[in-house]
């Protein structure tokens, strides 16, 4: 007799219809917030922020000290004495003072921005891996996603902290100096109008480049992170084959294709600075030769009808450098930008929605753990269909477990044994019908709780570097050093775990058998409070038959009491379960043995 569902006796076709659109609501509500996440990653692009302000502010400062200066050479000129001078030195420092204190402040508050921006849009990568399904086809290589959140995203930084603050200077200062020289002499502002504009067309075409090539070098770095982790991982594989020599060579070959694509971007870079270097000499040049002209009586026009004296003469020189001077900030700063660019579109990448865990992200409360028990199993009408697949995995199928059963789950390779366990462990969304586990619908909502009295026991379980206890508790707080011993015990590893189960472990397990990895798998279990459920995929799988046959005893040992669902091939682990569920090639049906 199958157990109810709680809060329902009879399901009826609009009940399921009602769910099915609840959980479509839902669905859509998480991808609408992924959607937000990856789209406010990028928000503070057009924006100048307050350290961009001031800064600005302390650049519009030298316009009015540049006036004091040419001011007091005038005094001079005019033959004024120190007491002349006094004043506008002294308002020329203070006001050099300013400046520096504004630029200052504002790089402060510019780079705070910046990091706090990373930061979030780091925050938000990770959230997003970290709800991504295992069984998501599109999910990024660890290599990857290492390189991008470790690497590439902090080229964003000087994107947002540098980059950002000379465009907010570019968009304001030209154009105050131009008004500013315009007023006194209309040649020397057209000079100016005329070199400024051939500046940014050039280091655009330039730019283009120096994007394109900022990005294959940031694809190269991830394609070699993710090389150098595969290799790290199989490196007893690479010197049991004899491969370490070829595998060196490869290295070889990935660095010096890394080492080309850099020096390509620098190679840019630098033509960048020249192109911004020759115009603006030439515009300054040219606007000095007629200031010299003009004060030498050679040039008599240009000056609205009057002679330029030596004090508007020099403040239009004075300014001449420094209309030049946020295009040649932004040159320094042109590859931040073009490393910056590439640097949010990786991010974006790793922010793109793909297959999500329901409750990946939902914290678990201490105090609401499992009660315990075995927890009984029931699917109805389940389908499931894999991205990209031409049919269905499952289409209608039913099946249901009961509390402290023990059950086999056979078929062929491709079967969608794999899959049914991660349904039933929620760690992908059925697309069709209804999965219960202890009398509880499994949903987004529910899906978090009803893993924490449930325990995966895989093919290969990962293991970190660190000691044997850390690897079973697996950052669980609740899974103290005596439950960690009594989980080694049952597991029957006392020999390997040392005292206290301080043991340390290599990266991968290294130092365990293949035994040994697969009961150590069974202690995490084990330690599992308030354990009530057990999914096995292929426990005994590459596994000879005396340490297969030691793998199922303490598999049986472990499950006593609880509810143990196992997908194998292995007829002697199937014999020992309570019942044998055969998963047909279609998967619409289950044959009970």
């Amino acid at each position: 007799m199958k157990q109810p569902f709680s809060n329902r006796q009879t399901p009826t076709p609009e009940g399921d219809a009602g769910r099915r659109r609840a959980s479509g609501v839902a669905a859509g509500r998480r991808a609408s917030a992924v959607a937000g996440a990856r789209a406010s990653a990028v928000m503070g692009r057009g924006r100048p922020d307050a350290g961009a302000l001031l800064a600005m502010l302390g650049a519009l400062v030298w316009l009015p000290q540049a006036g004091f200066i040419a001011y007091a050479v005038q005094r001079l000129a005019d033959g004024g004495g120190f007491a002349s001078i006094l004043w506008p030195a002294v308002a020329v420092g203070l006001l050099g003072v300013l400046r520096a204190g504004l630029e200052a402040l504002g790089g402060r508050l510019s780079y705070r921005r910046a990091r706090n921006l990373l930061t979030t849009a780091r925050a938000r990568a990770v959230a997003v891996l970290a709800a991504g399904s295992p069984l998501d086809t599109r999910r990024h290589p660890a290599g990857l996603a290492a390189s991008v959140l470790a690497e590439q995203a902090e080229a964003v930084l000087p994107y947002l902290a540098r980059f950002k603050p000379v465009q907010a200077r570019l968009m304001v200062l030209p154009f105050a100096i131009l008004l500013a020289v315009a007023f006194f002499s209309w040649i020397p502002a057209l000079i100016l109008l005329i070199a400024a504009p051939l500046i940014p067309l050039f280091m655009a075409l330039v730019g283009w480049r120096a994007k394109a090539a900022s990005e294959e070098q940031l694809v190269e770095l991830g394609d070699m992170n993710a090389f150098l982790l595969d290799r790290l991982r199989g490196l007893a594989t690479i010197r049991g084959l004899g491969a370490v020599e070829t595998t060196a060579r490869r290295v070889h070959a990935a660095a010096t294709s890394l080492k080309t694509r850099t020096m390509a971007v620098l190679r840019i870079a630098f033509l960048s600075s020249a192109v911004l270097e020759l115009f603006s000499a030439l515009g300054v040049a040219m606007v000095a030769v007629y200031i010299g002209f003009h004060l030498l009586g050679q040039i008599g026009f240009g000056a609205w009808g009057a002679r330029l004296t030596l004090g508007e003469g020099l403040f239009v020189l004075l300014l001449a450098p420094a209309f030049f001077e946020p295009l040649r900030d932004l040159s320094t700063v042109w590859h931040d930008r073009a490393a910056g660019a590439a640097g949010l579109k990786a991010l974006d990448g790793l922010l793109a929605p793909g297959l999500e865990l329901p409750g990946a992200l939902d914290r678990a409360e201490p105090n609401l753990l499992p009660e315990g028990g075995a927890l009984a199993v029931d699917l109805r009408g389940i389908g499931f269909r894999h991205e990209g697949a031409a049919t269905p995995v499952f289409d209608g199928f039913d099946l249901h477990v009961h509390a402290g059963e023990r059950i086999a789950l056979l078929g062929p390779s491709g079967a969608g044994k794999s899959t049914l366990l991660s349904l039933i462990a929620g760690l992908v969304p059925a697309q069709e019908g209804r999965i219960a586990v202890g009398g509880r619908l499994l949903g987004p909502e529910t899906a978090s709780d009803l893993r924490r009295g449930l325990a995966w026991i895989g093919q290969r379980p990962h293991f970190f570097a660190g000691s044997l206890r850390a690897n079973v508790a697996l950052g669980r707080p609740e899974v103290d050093l005596a439950a960690v011993e009594a989980a080694v015990a049952d597991a029957q590893l006392q020999h390997v775990a040392g005292p206290g189960a301080s043991r340390d472990l290599g990266e991968g397990g290294l130092g365990l058998s293949g035994g040994e990895a697969l009961r150590l798998a069974l202690a995490r279990a084990a330690a599992t409070q308030g354990l009530g459920l057990v999914l096995a995929d292929e426990p005994t799988a590459h596994l000879d038959r005396a340490t297969a046959d030691e793998v199922i005893a303490a598999l049986l040992r472990l499950t006593e009491g609880v509810t143990l669902i196992v997908a194998t091939h292995d007829p002697a682990l199937a014999a020992a379960m309570d019942r044998t569920i055969h998963i047909g090639g279609t998967s619409s049906c289950a044959a009970v043995a």
